[in-house]
């Protein structure tokens, strides 16, 4: 069976293991990481102007897949809105010892509530746990991006991607 972005419109663990912004296992358990989930070689570069640190490199030509130097990358999360394909999370797995702590690019509306119990789902849209909101930065130096952290059970740190949310107030309860 054929997997991957262009067969699916889901990027394949296999696809996410050879992108040079996706970090190694070691660093993910130091603390904060940029995940960078771009595996597409178009002409793109905001995420290399906006990391304050110079962890993002893509260089010459423009359409170079961006990478990570995990050495310098802090995990501030400066370069997640800057992203046009949304396509730039931090994971924290030192967040405390059964949770992790996922930040990612949130485009709708409503937005959720500091404390809210939501339904977290995967890069395909399908629910597999539940988070809780932690934080909610929507700035104008994002560009009015708002970027949603949510503490979810380690096991699907590398899976959560968004949050479902609520409907209607007997949704949200």
């Amino acid at each position: 069976m054929n997997k991957g972005l262009k067969f699916t419109g889901v990027i394949s663990e296999e696809e996410l293991k050879r992108c040079p912004g996706y970090p190694s296992e070691e660093r993910f358990k130091k603390g904060p990481v940029a995940v960078i989930e771009c595996i597409q070689e178009i002409p793109c570069n905001p995420c290399e102007a906006a990391c304050p640190f110079g962890a993002i490199e893509i260089g010459e030509p423009i359409t170079n897949l961006p990478v990570l130097d995990e050495k310098k990358c802090r995990g501030c999360g400066v370069c997640i809105s800057s992203c046009p394909g949304l396509a730039i999370f931090t994971v924290d797995m030192s967040y405390s010892k059964t949770e992790a702590v996922v930040s990612f690019p949130f485009e709708y509306l409503p937005l959720p509530k500091i404390g809210e119990k939501v339904k977290a789902v995967n890069r395909e849209g399908r629910i597999v746990t539940v988070g809780r909101i932690l934080k909610i930065k929507n700035s104008l130096k994002n560009d009015h991006t708002p970027i949603i952290s949510l503490a979810i059970p380690k096991k699907w740190a590398a899976e959560v991607r968004s949050i479902v949310i609520p409907q209607n107030k007997k949704e949200r309860k």
